[in-house]
């Protein structure tokens, strides 16, 4: 269905616009409904949906759907199988329809670089070709369902020592080459829906305000065309990160930053159509999911059996060589 985006946006008051630029609750993004834009819903996430009711703490355990555990990205990245990776995100696309789930949060496609990183068990590999190869495959699986994608997070983003204010130190071209790649391929070959940027800063720069990241190089270098979000609590200065290229700030904060975005437009030091670019750009993927809606049957039992394959598929045996193992004390 062919929308004119920037009709409905001139239909929208400033406190709508401002209000779509953070979510609802915890995985909700706003409706504005009489303009006939609806509520959806992003969920966690890269090893399948973890989807909690209206009232999931985002933390919680207890209070999500039955889902289906799929291999993590440690286990899956060892197949070196596109083909597998694609059948996947193609099941967990399936899964988000069924669910009404219109953003996956995954792939994470941070490099491992320190062992006590506590999300390496959702990060690829220690290798940028081998993670943008098998991160785009997953995608365009995940995709192929109209659902949406959220790669993460965008960037450096590395161990957990102060991991909502540690600044990660690196030159361009350590970033480039190292640290970059895999979110630079999933652009090229998948194009997410959407990017989620990560909680740290880059070079003392948060990477929620950081215009050099979401915009110079995600846009203008690589030709993303999707919404940023925050990783969730992540935004530091609102207005910044709006004028940066931080389009969602999940979860919403009650309102505080909606109100400092439409004071700033108010007063000049925001320009408006730096917020209505957020509100299109947001807009556009709420409706390519909106549009190909599929609501369809949850296939539990046949989705764990396609689980044990993809983990099947990647399981790597080492050779006990000259008896190294077990480990002499």
């Amino acid at each position: 269905m062919n929308r004119d985006l920037k009709k409905i946006i001139s239909q929208m008051t400033l406190e709508e616009k401002a209000g779509m630029c953070s979510g609802l609750d915890f995985w909700h993004l706003k409706s504005v409904e009489r303009l006939g834009i609806p509520e959806v819903m992003v969920s966690d996430g890269p090893h399948g949906l973890r989807k909690q009711d209206d009232k999931g703490d985002h933390l919680g355990m207890n209070d999500s759907i039955k889902a289906v555990c799929f291999p993590p990205a440690a286990l899956s990245a060892c197949s070196f199988d596109r083909e597998l990776m694609e059948s996947m995100g193609e099941t967990i696309g399936r899964e988000a329809q069924a669910n009404d789930v219109s953003v996956v949060l995954g792939p994470a496609v941070n490099i491992k670089r320190s062992p006590l990183c506590g999300r390496n068990f959702e990060y690829y590999s220690e290798d940028p070709y081998l993670a943008g190869e098998i991160a785009a495959a997953f995608i365009n699986g995940v995709q192929s369902q109209h659902v949406g994608t959220s790669i993460k997070h965008f960037a450096a983003n590395n161990q957990e020592y102060h991991r909502m204010s540690n600044s990660s130190e690196a030159d361009e071209r350590t970033l480039r080459e190292i640290y970059f790649p895999a979110f630079e391929t999933a652009v090229k070959k998948a194009q997410p829906y959407t990017f989620m940027c990560s909680y740290n800063q880059i070079n003392g720069t948060f990477a929620s305000e950081n215009k050099w990241l979401l915009t110079d190089v995600l846009r203008n270098d690589w030709g993303f065309e999707g919404y940023v979000m925050s990783d969730w609590g992540a935004v530091n200065d609102r207005v910044k990160g709006l004028e940066a290229g931080l389009n969602l700030e999940m979860p919403g904060s009650n309102g505080t930053n909606d109100a400092l975005i439409m004071e700033a437009v108010k007063n000049g030091t925001l320009k408006e159509e730096v917020l209505d670019q957020a509100v299109e750009r947001i807009l556009n993927i709420i409706y390519k999911y909106a549009d190909h809606r599929a609501p369809q049957e949850f296939t539990m039992e046949k989705d764990h059996e396609e689980a044990r394959r993809i983990a099947e598929e990647s399981m790597v045996l080492l050779k006990n060589a000259d008896q190294i193992l077990p480990l002499k004390t």
